[in-house]
């Protein structure tokens, strides 16, 4: 069984999102809002529905997809626009959507290079591209909650993976892959610590770029913070290496 398969039917991980405070989605819903009223807009991973929720109730067009059933159940009480795929082709067409995006999503699956691309093609020139993921290269931070970020040890060999990486975009832009991780496996079940992609705003600005957008804000914050805190944190190159990877990028060809 693919490791996306095993969110298929599971009941576990759709009681998990069910129960997450809708606040949580509140910065990556605002980023997805295009200018246009009643404009279409898509959310990837849309779980039991709290993004398309608050978007249909902003005035637009929302759309929904996952990859689980016990997911879209619950997100199709919302709105009967969202439906399951096979998290890899998106079954709409090029350019169908004001704006697109995906949460916590890419680290889980089985071909982030390709899902980049995939989520692009269906934005129309000039639309936007929301993508936000952990920062499993993440130099600074605390509350590191997976092992692939926690301990000085562990920071020290990002930064190293960090200069490699670059220095690959710069020498042998078409070899530059995410790093692929074992999934840890718990029970009861737990969110995120399956992750089976090492996701960070370096590689995925590039995929983004590579795909034919103009990444116009980086950020490490995923959630909304005091407006001082997300300054701060946020103001120099080092937002690049702590904590998440909130990107917003603009469609441009």
């Amino acid at each position: 069984m693919s490791h996306q398969e095993t969110y298929r039917q599971n009941e576990d991980y759709a009681k998990f999102l069910s129960g997450q405070d809708s606040g949580f989605f509140a910065k990556y819903a605002d980023a997805l809002k295009p200018a246009e009223a009643g404009a279409r807009v898509l959310d990837v991973g849309c779980g039991v529905g709290q993004v398309v929720a608050r978007l249909q109730t902003a005035g637009f067009e929302a759309h929904g997809v996952d990859v689980s059933e016990p997911n879209v159940a619950r997100a199709r009480q919302v709105t009967e626009r969202c439906r399951i795929y096979d998290g890899k082709k998106l079954p709409y067409p090029d350019g169908y959507f004001a704006s697109a995006g995906a949460l916590n999503v890419l680290e889980h699956v089985e071909e982030p290079e390709a899902f980049i691309t995939e989520l692009v093609r269906v934005v129309k020139v000039g639309g936007r591209v929301v993508l936000s993921s952990p920062n499993f290269f993440r130099v600074f931070g605390f509350r590191d909650y997976h092992p692939r970020m926690r301990g000085l040890g562990q920071k020290w060999s990002n930064w190293k993976r960090v200069a490699a990486k670059r220095a690959l975009m710069r020498t042998d832009a078409d070899k530059v892959r995410f790093d692929r991780m074992q999934p840890i496996v718990k029970e009861p079940f737990t969110a995120d610590d399956d992750a089976i992609v090492a996701t960070n705003p370096f590689e995925m600005r590039f995929f983004l770029e590579r795909a034919g957008c103009v990444v116009e804000s980086v950020a490490c914050t995923d959630r909304y913070v005091a407006a001082p805190v997300e300054f701060l944190l946020n103001l120099t190159p080092a937002r690049y290496l702590m904590f998440n990877a909130f990107l917003v990028a603009r469609k441009t060809r």
